[in-house]
């Protein structure tokens, strides 16, 4: 097929962006590849269409969110969240990672919408309107999510902060 090398190229240069947000959206880092597989394998199959359009990644990253709302529709209660990160930090980067994990650990723990939300303003620098789209709901709404769970996540902070 002669479209594999474009294909192959895009992959290397998005699919880790595109499991960033869907890691960061699910909170399980195992679901987040079986969500950037399912959608990559789709994507094969209609590569040439989704070459052909003026942002392919913005594509992809919208198949990436519905994966994970069907996923959500069919396993509701079967969620696993992580509450540490699933690799081994390069030494020089130890408070780096303590940070990254304490983050990861308090997203977690967010409403999934909410942490969709933050993940897309905040990894992928998605504008509120895109989100929107990609989430369907209104500008408000998206705006509504982010705040919310900014305010969480601050409170936790402050709570995570007086027990040390």
């Amino acid at each position: 097929m002669d479209d594999q090398p474009d294909f192959d190229r895009f992959v290397e240069t998005h699919a880790p962006a595109l499991l960033r947000l869907a890691y960061a959206s699910s909170g399980d880092a195992h679901l987040a590849e079986d969500l950037v597989q399912q959608v990559l394998i789709r994507a094969h199959g209609r590569w040439r269409l989704i070459d052909s359009m003026a942002q392919p990644h913005a594509y992809l990253r919208q198949m990436v969110v519905h994966e994970l709302a069907s996923w959500r529709r069919r396993w509701q209660q079967r969620r696993t969240v992580l509450t540490t990160v699933p690799e081994r930090p390069a030494p020089d980067a130890m408070t780096a990672i303590d940070d990254r994990a304490l983050c990861e650990a308090l997203l977690a723990r967010l409403p999934g919408k909410q942490r969709l939300v933050l993940a897309l303003r905040y990894l992928d620098d998605v504008p509120d309107d895109e989100i929107a789209r990609l989430v369907g709901c209104s500008e408000g709404t998206v705006r509504s999510h982010a705040s919310r769970g900014l305010a969480t996540l601050r409170a936790q902070q402050r709570r995570s902060d007086l027990d040390d």
